[in-house]
């Protein structure tokens, strides 16, 4: 299973981000790392994203975005498998 996939299959549950976000709308860092958020949907990366969960230069294979409700907010942000854990039951898949 890709990790889109893993997203797409995931949708309705949790998610945590292990890294602060970067806001490209207000270029900036959130110095907030650990969120646990709502994911709603995933899709291929695209350049919608408002924020994004690693450097933006730092691209991966293993990246899409996620549309995530992030402090009452619905936004879609770009994730790499590296930044993120699954919760289920408040567990982490891997």
């Amino acid at each position: 299973m890709t990790f889109l996939e893993q997203l797409q299959a995931h949708k309705g549950g949790l998610i945590h981000l292990k890294t602060q976000l970067y806001w490209c709308e207000g270029r900036r860092w959130d110095n907030n790392p650990g969120r646990i958020c709502l994911i709603l949907d995933a899709a291929r990366r695209s350049t919608a994203a408002a924020a994004t969960a690693a450097e933006p230069a730092a691209a991966t294979t293993a990246a899409a975005t996620a549309h995530l409700l992030i402090d009452g907010r619905l936004t879609w942000i770009w994730v790499a498998e590296q930044d993120i854990e699954l919760l289920v039951n408040d567990q982490p898949i891997s």
